[in-house]
């Protein structure tokens, strides 16, 4: 008799849930290793490094509200391009405004399903490539993705990030 298919983590399924009321194809997908890097989850898909779209949450310094970039795994986010477009400093979030912010824990943001709305960046250089992958609520779940409709879904401002 043939074993069942594993649920997904709860988390996985809200961005496949969000996807889905988005109007999207794509599907999440569970890998066999952790994909908690831009590295790691390029490694895990045979993909370039370019091709991970990494959503990393700061914390703004005076307000204390969040803001999401999704950023290209081979960039690194100038904090202060990001800083001028809101308006105010930031600064690097704890894992515990991450998870209250994104409803997700570091390794696994994904660029949709949050609990509220964030201050959104999207890096213009993501548009290189024909298709993307974003992590999908946790460290082993990734979905791809074409950079327009990232941009699209994501609600944010497109914008050179690094």
């Amino acid at each position: 008799m043939a074993e069942a298919a594993k649920p997904p983590p709860a988390s996985a399924q809200r961005v496949q849930d969000a996807l889905a009321a988005l109007d999207l194809a794509s599907r999440v997908v569970l890998l066999d290793v952790s994909a908690r890097t831009s590295q790691m989850a390029a490694d895990a898909l045979g993909v370039a490094v370019g091709q991970i779209a990494k959503s990393l949450v700061f914390r703004a310094s005076r307000t204390g509200r969040a803001a999401l970039v999704i950023a290209a795994g081979d960039r690194r986010v100038d904090e202060a391009k990001i800083a001028a477009h809101l308006g105010e400093p930031i600064k690097r979030a704890t894992p515990e405004f991450v998870r209250e912010h994104s409803g997700f824990a570091i390794g696994g943001v994904a660029p949709v399903a949050h609990p509220a709305d964030m201050a959104t960046y999207v890096d213009a250089s993501l548009r290189r490539f024909d298709t993307v992958w974003a992590a999908g609520g946790t460290p082993h779940c990734v979905f791809p993705i074409a950079p327009a409709d990232l941009a699209r879904v994501a609600g944010g401002t497109e914008m050179e990030t690094a």
